[in-house]
């Protein structure tokens, strides 16, 4: 059963442990990510619990909806310090795309998933859309706002913005997502990935859609920069890099890694490499330069 969190308040300049925290989360959530800026974790206690019967009256996962668990968000300071919770509405919460603080406030947007999470009433529409939680932490209060209501998941930014103010933010529209928690034998099918990706400008509320042709199946991508990333980059080259996905071809009955130029995310790719076979979709992916 699982009953909180272990923080581990990262490692000193001789690579020793720093310190262990244990934070309690009564009623076994589901914790399924977490949020970091500069100063701050940010964690989600969220009303989808362990159920471990479920599974013997035909449930996919062991998780399921509780009505009674409480929805919030615990913001605990880096190091040292106890946690504070704000209310947020019930929902469940898959993935992170960044946080960020400034002026005494933290800014959460995340992938979340509405009141009564069902796993199989999922599983033909897909669900997620991209919300952002404003934690005013003076005044002990949290703003929730929708920013796209498209059904999405795996959001990303460039890895040199994580914690940092954000612009851009990129995920895969993934209408059927959810098949992939149904029983299949082998990998999760290309069927669980829609066909698209998402670029977000969060400055100026907008966003653009890249399709990659009718029944293809497009992963999460990474950002890659176009130079050496800089320590924080302006606000205008945010963007300045590509994004690397692969993508199934049904045609072919294999995959393409294919790489866009974020800035202009709509156009055609830059390069399309035919791969010889099917590559599962998958996500979580990381670019490591090699110097």
């Amino acid at each position: 059963m699982i009953h909180g969190v272990r923080l581990r308040d990262g490692r000193g300049s001789d690579g020793a442990l720093v310190g262990v925290r244990d934070l309690p989360m009564p009623g076994s959530p589901m914790v399924h990510d977490f949020a970091l800026t500069e100063a701050h974790l940010a964690l989600y206690d969220v009303p989808v619990t362990y159920r471990p019967e479920a599974l013997g009256r035909g449930a996919t996962m062991p998780f399921a909806w509780d009505p009674r668990h409480p929805a919030r968000v615990g913001v605990v300071p880096r190091g040292s310090g106890d946690v504070r919770w704000f209310e947020v509405t019930p929902c469940f919460v898959s993935h992170t795309l960044n946080a960020y603080e400034e002026d005494g406030l933290l800014v959460v947007d995340v992938v979340t998933l509405p009141d009564g999470f069902d796993i199989a009433a999922m599983c033909a529409d897909g669900y997620g859309a991209l919300d952002r939680w404003t934690i005013d932490l003076r005044a002990g209060t949290l703003h929730g706002q929708r920013l796209d209501d498209r059904p999405q998941e795996f959001p990303r930014v460039g890895e040199s913005m994580v914690s940092r103010r954000h612009r851009y933010g990129y995920s895969a529209a993934t209408a059927a997502l959810y098949r992939r928690y149904v029983p299949f034998e082998g990998p999760p099918p290309d069927a669980a990935f829609d066909n698209a990706l998402i670029k977000h400008d969060l400055l100026r509320g907008t966003s653009e859609l890249h399709r990659f042709g009718r029944d293809a199946a497009v992963g999460e991508a990474v950002f890659v920069p176009a130079g050496a990333p800089p320590a924080l980059p302006a606000a205008d080259g945010e963007d300045d890099g590509y994004l690397l996905a692969y993508v199934h071809s049904p045609e072919r009955g294999a995959a393409d890694l294919v790489i866009l130029s974020a800035q202009d995310f709509t156009g055609a790719p830059l390069a399309r490499v035919h791969l010889p076979r099917r590559i599962p979709l998958g996500l979580h992916g990381s670019w490591l330069p090699d110097s």
